[in-house]
């Protein structure tokens, strides 16, 4: 008869057999398990810094070596760019002075226009998202005020200023009125158009449920409409800084814009090209701001 014996896992294996004393050794030596590789060290991603940063220094390379050019024909009158950098460090010195009413720095115009331009865009914000949730949710509404939008939209915001001159008696309310009035209608479309694309699927359940007005905006078409939303109001923001400039050029005071057309009655035009890069890099910095707002509030990748 053969019995078996079976032994637990736990329990400690029978001593085999004595085994020479190299063998003991080698045993004794031998690792139980393979060391790790040494962790070697991340390398640079080269190739996404030339992407990131090579291309947009070529480009403004190549931008100020065709103002370059440009400068140095004849009769251009266009001052060349080290003129340009020496009259900037200038005014970028004491950007903040007061010399009287319409004598400040390029700081205090900035400021001034941005201001302007949050106060007209705040008053469209507040009239154009209501009434682009109202039109997407009415049809009703939406067949009565769409002719309307397209006559309105495509007037000249210039074209808005007189009116305002003669409503409110004033150059500064008649600025903001002209950023009101072009603010509002990027707003008011791109609400109204992503209201008109929640899937009625939602809609459907939402009825089914019997949820109030206040729950349908809140739950289902407020979440589905915000990426519409946040493009209007980048839209809008641009828009308005682009016709604040003009704006201002027409009506005088303090601002960015009246700064450009009083450099240009000095015929100082290297100031003329400092605002317009002032102009620029401020546009770019509000967009820079609202694209970093919508990839706060919305899943999808936000792009320039």
């Amino acid at each position: 008869m053969v019995a078996a014996v079976f032994h637990s896992p736990l329990e400690a294996p029978a001593a085999g057999p004595d085994l020479p004393p190299v063998a003991k050794a080698m045993t004794a030596s031998t690792p139980t398990a393979t060391a790790a590789p040494a962790a070697r060290k991340p390398t640079r991603d080269f190739r996404s810094f030339w992407l990131t940063v090579v291309p947009p220094v070529l480009g403004l390379a190549l931008l100020v070596l065709i103002w370059h050019l440009i400068a140095s024909s004849s009769g251009s009158g266009i001052p060349k760019p080290a003129e340009t950098w020496a009259q900037a460090v200038q005014v970028f010195s004491d950007p903040f002075y007061r010399n009287g009413p319409n004598d400040q720095g390029v700081g205090w115009n900035v400021l001034a226009s941005l201001q302007r331009v949050a106060i007209g865009f705040g008053l469209a914000a507040l009239v154009g998202i209501p009434a682009g949730f109202a039109i997407g949710r009415s049809v009703f509404l939406s067949r009565m005020f769409n002719p309307l939008i397209s006559l309105l939209r495509p007037v000249s915001p210039l074209a808005w200023l007189p009116i305002g001159l003669l409503v409110f008696k004033g150059a500064n309310p008649a600025a903001i009125w002209t950023i009101f009035i072009c603010s509002i209608w990027p707003m008011v479309i791109n609400t109204a158009v992503g209201v008109q694309r929640v899937p009625q699927d939602y809609m459907n359940v939402a009825r089914v449920l019997n949820l109030s007005e206040w729950k349908i905006f809140t739950r289902i078409l407020f979440p589905a409409v915000l990426p519409y939303l946040l493009t209007g109001v980048r839209l809008a923001v641009g828009t308005a800084w682009l016709v604040i400039v003009a704006a201002e050029m027409l009506t005088g005071g303090v601002g960015i814009g009246f700064w450009v057309w009083d450099e240009w009655n000095n015929l100082n035009v290297s100031s003329i090209i400092i605002a317009i890069f002032v102009i620029g890099i401020v546009g770019l910095l509000l967009e820079f701001a609202l694209i970093k707002l919508a990839s706060l509030f919305t899943f999808e990748e936000v792009k320039a």
